[in-house]
């Protein structure tokens, strides 16, 4: 087998793909206050994206509020409006640098406007996994085309790559199906 040619690479690769699926699909509101729902927006401070984590304490003082601690009075703004435009349906209420965002209750739309979203960061995870793929099967073709690797040795590895592909292409839809269900879940 090649030097270069790593499966377990690829593996993780693609694990860490779904691991940020997993990340993406806990921000998505159920219904309860959670400190996760913040973590794919990105605030834009100091002339860079930066994690809303990393400007901000963020905690859930009750079970339908979160709250946003800013760290530096002059970002109160850009969090606010980087939250805004996240598309979760929070709405800030400024008070100093002090956040409050109130969870309102899932209306059916918003449900629907949530699994669409779920859909959309799946899809993303998909494509992500196949690109990985992609380049896996195209390394294996350079490697026999430089002699480096038999046929055989490259068709077994291709098929080693798509057997992984599959399963993790199941994992991701069947973390979008448990979502889904949670959100559809009055």
């Amino acid at each position: 087998m090649a030097s270069n040619f790593d499966l377990n690479d690829l593996e993780k690769r693609m694990r860490s793909t779904i691991e940020n699926l997993k990340r993406e699909l806990s921000g998505l509101r159920t219904g309860r206050a959670s400190t996760h729902l913040l973590d794919p927006i990105q605030v834009t401070v100091y002339g860079s994206k930066m994690p809303i984590n990393q400007v901000a304490t963020v905690s859930v003082p009750e079970p339908r509020t979160i709250s946003v601690q800013v760290w530096d009075k002059s970002n109160v703004q850009a969090v606010d409006k980087a939250i805004r435009e996240a598309n979760l349906g929070l709405n800030p209420i400024v008070d100093g640098t002090l956040l409050r965002l109130p969870i309102p209750a899932l209306t059916a739309d918003r449900r629907v406007e949530l699994a669409k979203l779920a859909h959309k960061y799946a899809e993303h995870g998909r494509v992500a996994i196949r690109n990985v793929r992609r380049e896996g099967m195209d390394l294996l073709k350079k490697l026999e085309k430089d002699h480096k690797i038999s046929q055989d040795d490259h068709h077994k590895s291709s098929a080693r790559v798509q057997e992984l592909t599959d399963k993790l292409i199941k994992e991701i839809d069947e973390t979008l199906a448990s979502k889904e269900a949670e959100i559809h879940k009055v």
